[in-house]
């Protein structure tokens, strides 16, 4: 067993703060370019043109991931302190509504490039899985988003929120959802077991979602929120959801390969 008392704050700069989670953004974000352009691009056009989409992706995750969280999983706090949406530093992203946000800045970075969009979701597809690593690790280390009581040896109690020793909830979402999916789909895009594009990307999300729904059974729902339909909770209804359009995606795509 494991006791939680990190610090979220990995700098101290005379007043300036800078949080392990923000890092995780940064570092991901730097990482995923880095992998990107020197192990997986090799068309001179998409490498050119790679640079130019970052700032799209930046925009996608943040306005994404804010909004999501806002509309998915605290619309009411926020409808009346709408003020407060502004304050991201205050913490509450969605990774469902950062994925959304990702796939439409793409869509339009590409649409006004003239380029099949699916040629960077792939690419995003195979390199998000570190920032997701990263961002989970940086979870734990807030004491955010944490698993559901249990008494198995490597249970952790984080003393930020309470005496109750829990799942790593943040740990396996890092291990499932950022290295084994790493693995994965690095490993069948080099084996070129699919050449359409657009597979890689209906892989993540198939996998994604399979890894987050089943986990999501040992992580304590959101407090506003509680359990759903069926004792579901709203990440895993959105992970079914994104599921389903994964298998569609997936069809329609090896259909046309």
């Amino acid at each position: 067993m494991f006791i939680n008392n990190f610090d979220p704050v990995a700098i101290n700069f005379f007043s300036l703060e800078i949080r392990w989670y923000s890092l995780s953004y940064i570092f991901g974000i730097i990482l995923a370019w880095i992998y990107c352009k020197k192990f997986l691009i090799r068309d001179e056009k998409i490498l050119n043109l790679f640079d130019d989409l970052i700032s799209y992706l930046i925009i996608g995750i943040i306005l994404g991931g804010r909004l999501g969280y806002v509309i998915f999983y605290n619309l009411n706090y926020y409808s009346k302190n709408i003020l407060e949406i502004f304050m991201i530093w205050e913490g509450g992203m969605s990774f469902h509504g950062g994925l959304l946000g990702v796939i439409i800045s793409t869509y339009i970075f590409c649409k006004k490039n003239n380029i099949n969009s699916f040629l960077f979701l792939d690419l995003i597809s195979m390199s998000a899985p570190i920032g997701i690593f990263l961002g989970r690790v940086a979870n734990f280390i807030n004491s955010e988003l944490y698993g559901r009581e249990t008494d198995l040896f490597w249970s952790v109690k984080f003393e930020k929120i309470d005496d109750i020793f829990r799942h790593p909830s943040q740990i396996y979402e890092a291990f499932f959802e950022g290295i084994v999916l790493f693995i994965l789909l690095n490993f069948i895009f080099k084996k070129q077991a699919y050449k359409s594009p657009g597979i890689i990307s209906a892989l993540f999300l198939i996998f994604y979602s399979l890894f987050r729904f089943f986990i999501e059974f040992t992580r304590e729902p959101d407090v506003q929120i509680g359990y759903i339909l069926f004792n579901l909770t709203l990440g895993q209804i959105l992970s079914l959801l994104f599921f389903m359009f994964g298998i569609f995606l997936f069809s329609k795509k090896n259909e046309s390969k």
